[in-house]
């Protein structure tokens, strides 16, 4: 097969369109390639590899759809908007792609995508023209203004705003980077510099650098004696300007620039030209409240924080967001504030949802902002707050639990209205759907214990094990939402005050060899925690792996987890089992055997208690044969998952070795 050509029909055609279509202002194009996302557009003509995409990285393969291949070569960055086939070199934006798939003109393809975004057409006339070269002078003017006040922060004049970022511990590269500056005190500094650059004063008003006042007299700078923070566009180019006064008696604090022909606040999110580009494989976007929030965050090595700019998160800035990463991470203050901030953003997103798309939430410590927390802890401090991070289904289930006590029925019935109310605004079917049924599930599971339960953690389904030793043997009719009933919680049977589960993988990783003979009874208990449960996972499937004449070790085991990517999942666990962690070591297998079916039992107990409240209860709101009979069954499991406990078990003797850990 020949070489294939430069001059492609195709992409002449595209080049033509391109060129004939340039009527459209530049800015208007800009708009639309930010708003319309590249990854919906062709998700409409192709099937994604699972295997080889990244949702979280907005990074998608699949099979080309301009030639036939059956290995997915076609590569569709949504970060920057851009697809390119390495199979046949097709490339383009989403213009392009329609262009090429749908046979459309650049005209036609323009306005499907301006449908699909909501954006109505800008009329082809003189007056549009005009307008954009009036963006493009502004855009001239805001640079020249920028570099201004970069230059007074270093004159003589600019000591106490040097003093202050002295004082807040900012290096002369975060500076730079940032590209901080110093107003003057003076009333028209800057609008005589501008003057002289040829800057008419209607120009510098409408780029929001200086006031004219309604007496008519002679305009003056907009910011005086205030340290600079230039805000960027989406291409990295200064639109407008925050600033930070020094004086005490100054009206406002922060200072930002007007809204105008450049800058809207509900479309600008401070520093996502910038944090964008750090976006790797396992990161996300992390929003903050302020400027000083994101360049301490930068300066402590986390370069991927935005904030929003004096307002309340929008639904373009959600929009700006999903199109870098799948789940930013909104970060609050711990505070009242803070918790109504999260409220808010949880309103605005909801609806919003899309399969893989979504947010999670972070709170700081009381008292603290994110500048605080690196002065005080470091990166560390700011990593552990975001580790932490829960899902917005969390946040939606712990802002209805804390609203208020829920000790009656007509308080119960409250809150279901208020939870399915909410979860019902989500637009998108699939997702909507799995978020009734979770919210459900979490209702069965609160009402059951008859109370508030501690921060949630979604358990794995149980699955019998065959022998039915440890897990309710065939004839059990327990329902599906039972057997997701959590474990660990505070009213479970456990005399241990360590969760069980962190026990039973610490001891499978000390004891790797106990795992040849009960890999599958560890894989099928229920676990509670998530973070658990996925190292549970990735041990009992390296177990699968091992060659059976070769025995486990824990080094091994130790270096899979960490290809996973739970290295620092162990490592927590690890720490806060050291004095157990010692103890399991030196215990022979005998003795880790006892502790071991004990730990099983003590899970399996837990999950048989739960779904004999939940039976119990069933039966007093609707006495039937199938309840009876059904709390009858639960009733006799329990009855012997007890005696499997009793004291004439070995277990129940006193243990003088320290492999009593999981037994007691």
């Amino acid at each position: 097969m020949g070489g294939r050509s430069d001059a492609n029909p195709r992409r002449v055609c595209r080049a033509l369109c391109y060129a004939s279509g340039m009527s459209f202002p530049p800015s208007f194009l800009d708009e639309l390639r930010a708003r319309v996302s590249l990854v919906d557009v062709v998700g409409r003509h192709v099937q994604w590899d699972r295997r080889k995409s990244n949702p979280g990285r907005n990074d998608f393969w699949a099979c080309c759809p301009f030639h036939s291949e059956k290995t997915p070569s076609f590569h569709v960055d949504g970060r920057r908007g851009f697809y390119h086939c390495f199979g046949c070199g097709v490339k383009g934006d989403a213009v392009g792609f329609l262009m090429e798939t749908e046979r459309l003109s650049f005209r036609e393809a323009i306005e499907a995508l301006a449908q699909e975004a909501g954006m109505a057409l800008p009329a082809p006339s003189p007056q549009a023209r005009q307008a954009e070269q009036t963006r493009r002078t502004l855009h001239d003017l805001v640079e020249v203004a920028a570099k201004f006040f970069e230059a007074a922060l270093a004159a003589p004049g600019g000591a106490t705003a040097r003093d202050y970022i002295a004082r807040r511990g900012l290096t002369p590269e975060t500076v730079r980077r940032f590209r901080l500056g110093f107003a003057p005190a003076s009333r028209t500094a800057l609008r005589d510099h501008l003057a002289k650059a040829g800057a008419t004063p209607a120009e510098m008003a409408e780029a929001g650098l200086v006031i004219h006042p309604d007496d008519g007299g002679a305009p003056y700078d907009r910011f005086r004696d205030r340290l600079i923070f230039p805000i960027l566009d989406a291409r990295g180019r200064p639109i407008a300007f925050g600033g930070r006064a020094f004086s005490p008696d100054a009206q406002a604090k922060y200072l930002n620039s007007p809204e105008g022909p450049l800058f809207r606040k509900s479309g600008v999110l401070y520093n996502l030209a910038n944090a964008r580009r750090e976006v790797r494989a396992d990161d996300t976007l992390v929003v903050v409240e302020g400027y000083m929030d994101v360049i301490a965050l930068d300066q402590a090595g986390l370069r991927n924080a935005v904030a929003p700019l004096g307002t309340a998160l929008t639904e373009e800035h959600l929009a700006l967001l999903w199109r870098v990463t799948a789940e930013p991470i909104l970060c609050f203050d711990g505070d009242e504030a803070g918790q109504r901030a999260a409220r808010h953003a949880m309103a605005r997103a909801l609806p919003l949802l899309q399969p893989g798309r979504s947010l999670r939430v972070a709170f700081l410590p009381n008292g603290m902002d994110p500048d605080d927390l690196v002065r005080a802890q470091g990166r560390a401090g700011i990593d552990g707050v975001l580790t932490a991070a829960m899902p917005l289904a969390e946040m939606v289930w712990r802002s209805a639990i804390d609203a208020g006590p829920v000790d009656t029925p007509e308080r119960r019935a409250a809150l279901e209205k208020t939870l399915l109310q909410q979860v019902g605004g989500i637009a998108e079917p699939t997702v909507r759907g799995h978020y009734l049924a979770d919210m459900r599930d979490r209702l069965d599971r609160l009402f059951s214990r008859g109370g508030p339960p501690k921060p949630a953690q979604r358990a794995q389904p149980a699955r019998a094990r065959r022998d039915g030793r440890f897990a309710p043997p065939p004839d059990l009719p327990a329902s599906a939402g039972v057997r997701r009933h959590a474990l660990a919680r505070a009213d479970a049977p456990l005399t241990t005050t360590m969760p069980v589960e962190r026990l039973l993988v610490l001891t499978a990783l000390l004891h790797p060899e106990l795992l040849l003979t009960e890999a599958e009874a560890l894989a099928e208990c229920p676990f509670a925690d998530p973070e658990l449960d996925r190292l549970r996972n990735a041990l009992v499937a390296q177990i699968d792996q091992v060659d059976r004449n070769r025995r486990p070790d824990t080094a091994g085991l130790r270096a899979g987890l960490a290809r996973a990517g739970l290295g620092e999942a162990l490592d927590r666990l690890e720490r806060g089992l050291r004095r157990e962690a010692s103890n399991i070591a030196e215990d022979t297998l005998d003795e880790i055997r006892l502790g071991w079916k004990r730990g099983l039992c003590k899970i399996w107990e837990a999950t048989l208690e739960g779904e004999c409240r939940a039976a119990e209860r069933a039966l007093e709101s609707e006495m039937t044969d199938e309840s009876w009979s059904r709390f009858l069954a639960l009733r006799s499991q329990l009855e012997a998952m007890k005696r499997e406990m009793e004291p004439s078990d070995p277990l129940h003797e006193p243990q003088s070795t320290p492999g009593a850990a999981l037994a007691r």
